[in-house]
C-alpha cells in the first residue's frame, strides 16, 4: 500500500482551504460535509465558493496566502488539515513548505509529491462511507470505480446501517454466542429486511429483525426467510435493467424467467443460482400461470429467495398482480421492481415519443391479445380519445384492431408503427398507416414479439431520425 486508508473525525475542528476556484470549492465541500470549521484564504471567490460563503459554511479571508496571514488566524484556529487548490505553482509550493515546517498535514491538489494525505473518490451513504483511491496515479480511474459502486449500492443504505446500529446491543444481549450472532447477521442481511430498511419502511424492517431474533432464541439458529422479487427486466436491452432489479437478481437463489427476458440479464444472476425457464407464447406454455405462481410459493417456503424475471414491467400486462395475490395469501414476503415497459422503451428506440404537445397529450396501453370470453377493446373510446395507442401482443389480431379503429371513424392515413424485437440489436421499425397496417405486417413477415403504435405523434420521428 502506498497510503494507509484512515477515516478521520474532523467535526468542529478548524481546517483550511487555500484557493477560491471550482477545485477549491469541491475540496471545501468535503470538509463541510465532514463537519469541519472551514476557513478559506483567497483574494477572490468563484461561483460555488461564493455559495458556500452565502450559506455560512465557510469563513473567508480575502487575502493572498502568506505566513503573516497564517499567523493572523490565531493559535485557536490553527488548522488540523490544509488543502491548497490554486492555479499558481508558487502559492501551492509556499503552502506546502509552510505546513511542512509547522507539522500540519497538507494536500496540494493534483500534485501527489506535495501531499501528506490524499483525498479518495467517495461513495457517501452515511454513516456508510466507501473510499476509492489509486494512490494519485489515476483520479479518472478512481472516479469510474466510484460510479460503478454508486450504481450497486442503494441510496438508502445509510438507513439500513442506522437500524443495524440501533439493534446491535439488543442482538448481542439476545444471542450470546459469537458464531450464532455471526450466522444471525449473515442471514438477516440476505433477507427482505435489507430492502425494507433501505426504502425507509423501518417498522416492517424491525418486524423482520425481531422475528429472526425470536427464532434464534427458540431454536438456536437463524432460518433463511423465503421471499420473492417480481422484477421487471425491461423490453430487451440488458442496459435498461434497473439498479434495484440487478441488485435483487444477484442475491436470489432461484431465477424464474420468461421468454422475453434477454439472456444477458439471466446471466447477471449469481453463478450458483438455479435457473428455471417458465416462458410462455401462444399455445405453448412451459408451465401454466397457476403452476408458476405456486412454484414461487413453494420455493419461498423452502427459505429460498426467488427472482421472478418478467419482460417489461410486471404490472403492465405481466400478470404480476395475480402472482402477488397468491404470495399475499401464503404470507410470502415480496418486492415488486418496476421495469421499463415496452411502450416506453420501444418507442424511444424507434425514434419517436409517446406524447408531444402538438400531437398527443395522453397514451393508452392496450393488450391486443384477448382470451376467449374477455371483453372486447373499446375502439369507440379510443377513437374519441386522441390518445397515442400502443397495442401489446397485437400482431396476431392486427386485422381486428385495424377494423375496429376504422369502423369508429379513424382515418386510414393515421400514422402507425410496427416495432419488432424492440430495443434489441435485431429491432426492426416499420412506419406505415392504419389503413396499411395489416398488409404491412403480412408483406414484411412481422413476427412476435412486436409492438403496434397508432397515432399522430409518430410524425415526430421525421424530425428526430435522420
Amino acid at each position: 500500500m502506498d497510503y494507509l486508508p484512515i477515516f478521520v473525525d474532523i467535526k468542529n475542528k478548524p481546517c483550511l482551504i487555500v484557493g477560491g476556484g471550482a477545485v477549491a470549492a469541491r475540496k471545501a465541500d468535503l470538509f463541510i460535509k465532514s463537519g469541519a470549521e472551514v476557513t478559506v484564504i483567497s483574494p477572490d471567490l468563484k461561483t460555488e465558493m461564493k455559495r458556500h460563503l452565502s450559506l455560512g459554511d465557510i469563513a473567508w479571508h480575502p487575502h493572498p496566502f502568506s505566513e503573516a496571514e497564517m499567523q493572523a488566524l490565531g493559535q485557536e484556529n490553527r488548522p488540523h488539515y490544509v488543502i491548497s487548490a490554486t492555479d499558481e505553482e508558487t502559492v501551492n509550493q509556499a503552502v506546502y513548505a509552510y505546513c511542512q515546517r509547522e507539522g500540519i498535514p497538507v494536500n496540494v491538489a493534483d500534485q501527489t509529491e506535495y501531499c501528506d494525505f490524499i483525498l479518495p473518490a467517495i461513495v457517501d451513504r452515511s454513516p456508510v462511507t466507501i473510499a476509492v483511491s489509486t494512490g494519485g496515479r489515476s483520479p479518472i480511474l478512481a472516479r469510474l470505480m466510484k460510479a460503478r459502486l454508486e450504481a450497486l449500492i442503494p441510496s438508502g443504505f445509510g438507513r439500513l446501517a442506522g437500524v443495524l446500529g440501533r439493534y446491535r446491543k439488543t442482538v448481542k444481549t439476545a444471542i450470546s454466542g459469537t458464531e450464532q450472532r455471526k450466522a444471525f447477521w449473515e442471514t438477516l442481511l440476505q433477507s427482505a429486511f435489507v430492502d425494507k430498511a433501505v426504502q425507509g419502511r423501518i417498522v416492517e424492517a424491525e418486524r423482520i429483525l425481531q422475528t429472526q431474533i425470536d427464532q434464534v432464541s427458540k431454536t438456536g439458529q437463524a432460518l433463511p426467510t423465503g421471499e420473492v422479487y417480481l422484477i421487471g427486466a425491461g423490453p430487451g436491452d440488458p442496459d435498461l435493467m434497473t439498479f434495484k432489479g440487478l441488485r435483487l437478481l444477484q442475491q436470489a437463489d432461484v431465477i424464474l424467467y420468461d421468454r422475453l427476458v434477454a439472456p444477458e440479464i439471466v446471466e447477471m444472476a449469481r453463478r450458483e443460482a438455479e435457473r428455471i425457464y417458465v416462458g410462455k407464447k401462444d399455445k405453448e406454455h412451459t408451465l401454466a400461470q397457476g403452476d408458476i405462481s405456486q412454484l414461487m410459493v413453494d420455493l419461498a417456503k423452502q427459505g429460498k429467495r426467488v427472482a421472478r424475471l418478467k419482460g417489461g414491467d410486471p404490472y403492465i400486462f405481466g400478470r404480476g398482480a395475480e402472482e402477488a395475490e397468491l404470495l399475499v395469501e401464503n404470507d410470502i414476503p415480496f418486492e415488486v421492481v418496476p421495469g421499463i415497459t415496452a411502450a416506453a422503451g420501444c418507442s424511444a428506440y424507434a425514434g419517436f415519443p409517446l406524447t408531444h404537445r402538438e400531437f398527443s397529450q395522453s397514451v393508452s396501453l392496450i393488450t391486443g391479445h384477448q382470451k376467449e370470453g374477455e371483453s372486447e377493446v373499446d375502439y369507440g373510446r379510443l377513437a374519441e380519445s386522441g390518445d397515442t395507442m400502443v397495442f401489446y401482443m397485437g400482431v396476431k389480431n392486427a386485422a381486428k384492431i385495424q377494423a375496429g379503429l376504422l369502423a369508429h371513424g379513424m382515418s386510414e392515413s393515421l400514422p402507425a408503427a410496427i416495432i419488432e424485437k424492440g430495443t434489441t440489436p435485431e429491432q426492426r421499425t416499420l412506419i406505415t398507416t392504419l389503413g396499411e397496417l395489416t398488409e404491412t405486417i403480412k408483406r414484411q413477415k412481422v413476427k412476435p414479439p412486436a409492438l403496434l403504435v397508432v397515432g399522430e405523434v409518430i410524425k415526430v420521428r421525421e424530425r428526430l431520425v435522420k
